[in-house]
Parts: C-alpha cells; sequence; structure tokens
C-alpha cells in the first residue's frame, strides 16, 4: 500500500480544493489532505502534524501566499509551497519566489501541477538528507571534541554516554564492553531516567546479540521483539524500546552502546545512522584509550618493579624491603591490605612479619601452620590459591576470629617460591569482591616472585646480582612487548622498530660508542615511536597524506614518549631516541628545532637508520624505494638532515650489500 501524499491546502473555496485534489489523484497519488483558510488553522495544522507539500491561492479574503509563507518560516518547517492560483502578475510571482516559494502555477494551466509537486518532493528529500548529514556531522564534531577532553576512559565513557543521549533525547541508556578473554559482557556505565529502567540490563543478552553479529539491534519494544530469547524478555519493562549498536575497532567489535526510549517514542533511521557513526568513533576511542591506558598502567608497574629492585640492591634490611614491597603491592593492584608469612621449617609454621593496610594488629599474631588454611595450602601445594568470597568459606578460613573486624571479602594467597623452596606466602586481601583479568593475576604472581627474591637476598645476597640481570632482561622484554604492541596496531610498519634499531646500533657500534651506551640505545630505539599511542587510529593508520592539522598532532608523539618516560628512572638515559629522532641536522626537525651537534648523537644515528628503512619498505600511501634511490636520498640529505659523519659510516656499512 503507497504512502498516502500528506497535503496542507491554504484554499478558501472547497470547489477549487476539489480540483487540486482530483488533479493530484490523476497523478497516481493517494491523498491525506487538510484545508485550511486562517493563520490560526494554518498554525494548529502545522503543529498537529507532518506535511509532505503546502499547495496555497495566492490571494483569500483573509489571508493569503504571503501570509502562509511567513507562518512556515516561523513553523521552521521545510517544505514545499506551490503556488496556485487564478491570476498572479509577474511581480507578485517574483515576490512570492524571493520569500520562499518554489513554484507558481495559474489553474488554468494544472498540467503543471503533478510535475511541479514531483520535483519539489525530490528536492525536499535533497535538503532533508543534506540537513541529516550536516546534523550528523554536528553530533560527531561534538562527540568527538567530548571525548577527545577526557584524559582517562573513566571519564570519557559518561561523556559518551551522555552526550549521545542528549543528542537522542533520551534519558536511558548504557555501554557494555566485550571481555573476549572471558567471553563475557561488562556493563560499564549506564543511565536510567526516572522511572525508567534500563532494557538491557538482565543478562546482557540484547548487548551480547549485537557483538555476535556485529550489527545493530533496532527494536519497537524489547519485551515483544522475538529476537531476544524469552527468558530475557520477561525481565525486561513493558513499552520500552530503543536501539543497540555496536562499538567497532579496527573491524572488531569490542562492546555495545544501547539507548532506550519509552513508547510511543521510536528511534529512527536517521538516528540509527548517527548512534552508528558515534559507535564507530567512540569504539576506536575506547581501544586508543585502553593501549593508552595499558601502555600507563605497564609503566607505572615497571617503575614499581624497578623501585622494588633499587631497594634490594641497596639494603640488606628484610623489613625494609618487605614494607616497600607490601606498599607497591597495594598501591599498583589496588587492594586493601596485603601481608607476608614466612616459612619457619624448624617449627613447621607460617610466621607473619610484614602487613599493611588492616584495621588492628590483630594478624601480628596470626601463625598458621605449614598445610592448613589458604596460605598452609598454598605453601604444601605450589600454587596461588584464590578465594572469591570468604564469607562463603567462613568454616576453612583458619585466621577468621583474628580478622573478624576486618570485614575482608576477597582473599589470594600467592607462594613465595626461590631456588625451587617456598620461602613464604604473600597474602592479599580486599573488603569486597576481586574479579581481576590476567594480566593483574599476572603482575600479582610477578610481584610474588619479587617478593621470594628480596627475602631470598636476607640469606643469600652474592645472588643477587643474577637476580638483578633477570629483571633487566624482563625490563627489555616488556619493551620489547611495547614496541610490538605498537607494530600490532600500526600493520604496516610490522617489524620496522626491531629493523631499524639494529642497524642503529650497529653504526654506533662503528663510531665507537661504549657498549653501556648501546643498551640504552637499544631501549630508546625500541621505545622511539611509543608516542604514537596517543595518536588517534584515523590518522596514525591513514593511507593518504595527511593533512597540515593531522601533522600537528601526529608531531606531538615525542613530546609524548618524553612526557611518559621522563618519570621512569630505569629509562631515564633512554629518553634521547624517542625524543629527538625527529631532529633534523639544519634545525628544521621538531619537537624543538635542534641543530647540528646539540642533536644527541644517539637521535642523530637512529635518524638515518630510521629513514632508510622507511623509505625502503611498503607504506600506505606509497611503494618502497629501491635502495639506490634510498641510498641517493640519504647521500643528497646529509649536512641538511643528517649528520654527514653518521652518513659517511652508515655508506661504508652498507657499500658491500648495496654498491654504493
Amino acid at each position: 500500500m503507497n504512502t498516502p501524499l500528506r497535503v496542507l491546502l491554504v484554499e478558501d473555496s472547497e470547489d477549487d480544493a476539489q480540483l487540486l485534489l482530483r488533479e493530484i489523484k490523476r497523478g497516481g497519488y493517494d491523498v491525506e489532505f487538510e484545508r485550511v483558510e486562517t493563520t490560526d488553522a494554518m498554525k494548529t495544522a502545522l503543529s498537529r502534524q507532518m506535511w509532505d507539500a503546502i499547495i496555497c491561492d495566492y490571494s483569500l479574503p483573509h489571508f493569503g501566499a504571503p501570509q502562509a509563507l511567513a507562518v512556515l518560516k516561523e513553523s521552521e518547517h521545510d517544505l514545499p509551497f506551490i503556488i496556485v492560483s487564478g491570476t498572479i502578475g509577474e511581480e507578485s510571482a517574483v515576490s512570492a519566489l524571493k520569500a520562499g516559494a518554489h513554484d507558481f502555477i495559474v489553474k488554468g494551466s494544472m498540467a503543471r501541477l503533478i510535475p511541479a509537486i514531483q520535483r519539489e518532493l525530490k528536492e525536499a528529500g535533497v535538503r532533508h538528507e543534506r540537513r541529516q548529514r550536516e546534523r550528523e556531522l554536528e553530533a560527531i564534531a561534538l562527540v568527538s571534541a567530548t571525548m577527545r577532553s577526557a584524559n582517562t576512559l573513566d571519564e570519557m565513557l559518561p561523556r559518551l554516554l551522555d552526550q549521545t543521549m542528549e543528542l537522542i533525547g533520551t534519558e536511558s541508556g548504557s555501554i557494555w564492553l566485550y571481555d573476549a578473554a572471558n567471553d563475557s559482557m561488562n556493563l560499564v556505565r549506564q543511565r536510567s531516567g526516572e522511572g525508567l529502567i534500563t532494557p538491557v540490563n538482565p543478562g546482557e543478552v540484547i548487548p551480547r546479540l549485537v557483538v555476535r553479529s556485529g550489527e545493530a539491534i533496532v527494536s519497537h519494544e524489547f519485551r515483544s521483539d522475538m529476537r531476544v530469547p524469552e527468558y530475557s524478555r520477561q525481565q525486561v519493562p513493558e513499552n520500552i524500546g530503543g536501539v543497540c549498536v555496536p562499538l567497532n575497532s579496527n573491524e572488531n567489535v569490542i562492546g555495545a552502546l544501547c539507548i532506550n526510549v519509552p513508547l510511543p517514542r521510536e528511534i529512527t533511521q536517521d538516528e540509527v545512522r548517527i548512534l552508528n557513526a558515534l559507535a564507530e568513533i567512540g569504539g576506536n576511542t575506547i581501544q586508543r584509550m585502553r593501549l593508552h591506558e595499558q601502555t600507563v598502567k605497564q609503566l607505572q608497574r615497571l617503575d614499581a618493579l624497578r623501585a622494588i629492585d633499587l631497594v634490594i640492591s641497596s639494603t640488606r634490611d628484610l623489613q625494609v624491603t618487605l614494607n616497600l614491597v607490601l606498599d607497591q603491592i597495594i598501591k599498583q593492584l589496588r587492594v586493601d591490605a596485603a601481608s607476608i608469612l614466612l616459612t619457619r621449617p624448624a617449627s613447621g609454621r607460617l610466621e607473619f612479619v610484614a602487613g599493611e593496610g588492616f584495621y588492628s594488629r590483630n594478624i601480628e599474631s596470626s601463625d598458621t601452620r605449614i598445610g592448613e588454611g589458604y596460605a598452609g595450602q598454598a605453601v604444601l601445594e605450589r600454587r596461588t590459591v584464590r578465594v572469591p568470597d570468604l564469607r562463603n568459606e567462613h568454616e576453612r578460613f583458619m585466621r577468621r576470629g583474628l580478622l573478624a573486624d576486618e570485614e575482608f571479602v576477597s582473599y589470594f594467597g600467592v607462594p613465595l617460591i626461590g631456588k625451587g623452596e617456598v620461602k613464604g606466602v604473600l597474602e592479599i586481601f580486599h573488603r569486597s569482591e576481586l574479579n581481576p583479568d590476567q594480566e593483574w593475576l599476572s603482575f600479582l604472581e610477578t610481584l610474588g616472585g619479587q617478593t621470594a627474591i628480596a627475602i631470598e637476598n636476607a640469606s643469600l645476597f652474592q645472588d643477587l646480582q643474577r637476580s638483578n640481570f633477570e629483571l633487566a632482561m624482563a625490563y627489555d622484554a616488556t619493551i620489547e612487548g611495547w614496541s610490538h604492541a605498537l607494530d600490532l596496531r600500526d600493520k604496516d610498519t610490522e617489524g620496522h622498530t626491531l629493523r631499524v634499531t639494529e642497524m642503529a646500533i650497529k653504526i654506533a657500534r662503528a663510531m665507537g660508542v661504549e657498549e653501556d651506551q648501546l643498551i640504552h640505545m637499544r631501549r630508546g630505539g625500541l621505545l622511539h615511536d611509543i608516542g604514537k599511542m596517543a595518536v588517534p587510529d584515523n590518522i596514525l593508520l591513514k593511507p593518504e597524506p595527511l593533512t597540515e592539522e593531522e601533522w600537528e598532532i601526529m608531531r606531538q608523539h615525542p613530546q609524548l614518549a618524553y612526557d611518559w618516560l621522563v618519570a621512569i628512572p630505569f629509562l631515564k638515559y633512554a629518553l634521547e631516541i624517542p625524543y629527538s629522532h625527529h631532529e633534523k641536522w639544519n634545525g628544521t626537525g621538531y619537537p624543538h628545532g635542534l641543530r647540528g651537534e646539540l642533536i644527541p648523537l644517539a637521535a642523530r644515528i637512529f635518524t638515518v637508520a630510521d629513514v632508510w628503512d622507511a623509505l625502503t619498505n611498503d607504506r600506505p600511501y606509497r611503494k618502497a624505494w629501491p635502495p639506490s634511490q634510498a641510498i641517493a636520498y640519504i647521500r643528497e640529505k646529509s649536512g641538511t638532515y643528517f649528520d654527514p659523519k653518521v652518513v659517511e659510516v652508515f655508506l661504508e656499512l652498507n657499500s658491500h650489500t648495496f654498491h654504493v
């Protein structure tokens, strides 16, 4: 069945109105109409429903086309306005067209009516589409600006949800993120207006369906939507509909954005299109912030490990070492309390030696036998013991009497194993439920290992140097992991970091740089582009040349790298390359425009290797250059972009390979 053409007739003659309607119906339209002949009647008709077109007589006894055009303008509706009149002078017709009329037809030429209606409906559709696109762009710009102003994911998520709900004009919505490791949906933000219950709350079913399908679910009413399993529909309030759209990042669905509206309101297709666009931006921003926060967290944890390492290296006082370990554990894992028990093989007991975060000192006298309770179980089974809720394990917790007033809920017991022997147990206590991810658990075990090293240091100080070497290797492996993470983010430069770093080390060694400095060069090389973690995907991964505005953002990555790394003593001497590898010999580089030997030597060496690798490998915006062309370019820029001495050594090293 065809949708009727809704026509508002501004006409005082019933006969003329019927003539117009017959003509429209002869053109193949079903017509829904209303006839008005006064200002007030027209205003009421415009406010009561949406019309497809207005057909207006030029002159009525108390009203006319000029006044009707003024009413239409005041109503802010953009509708085709066609004047049909028995007589109209040329001057009046021109004046009406200037005032906003789209066409005028003399009643004796009614054959022009249908073509005029068809043309104006088409042009009105084009205008509507253009306005909708403008609205989408404004919405995207607004939400993007709001998200960019957030520094953390916790700041960004509520802003994304609030801005989206305000744009749609509703008070209920939620954001869900998918945890691939546990195959679970996590409700991370939710808003509900007064009297509204977020319908996606029960059982995560709707956002999970969206994540699995990768497509939006638009529903008139969720409770009656047969796509939702019956058991979940029964938990959804009546008269609530809306849309749930996927949050995408690099073609992966990472969650869902759900917006809910009460009936009779329905989400329009235009709104769905806007929401999909916002969800795409939101998904990429969420993933970028996740990577950024993960990097910051890893840097903080690396700093914590380094702090523990320093105290292990600088003191033989076990108590001082363990107190610092506990302080870092509570800060980095964000738990309420922690304690360390040491094994006493002679007595077969676990003895309390250090603790932090407890309300009372009762824990200090809570020794237990090896093999008894959760701590004893960790020693006996040589594995981490996890108790999600101590309230459900009241009888099995051997020290419940001593901890009755602590109100602990979650517990972890980590065996401290050194040289194949269990030295003690690291205990974690939290006053609410803990649902840690694998990274948290891995770091907990790493801290357990650090604690075991600290304990071992008290009796076997000579073995500590070997432990320090292993830690340094772990730090370097972590740095390589960050470098690899950046390569995984930007597939087009995968392998670039390791290649450039190895070549830079080769050049530096040929120039007589000492071996202890090469260690810092290697770390700086691996981290040279770490600042790009904060560069949005649409700029970093853009296949076309960047705009000047995009280059301004891209040029911030050396400063971002410096800001992230400068506070880590371990990386103090590795900053030269991340901070200065885009400086040029003639002073035209960035971020500070350093010239000549004011640029650190490590950065000057790395720049040549970096440019060589970039030119001789494919990029999204160009194919790799032949080696001969790249060599010619480096020769040409020697003394302007590059240190001539570095170029000379580079060319000597590659003379046999590329016959330069």
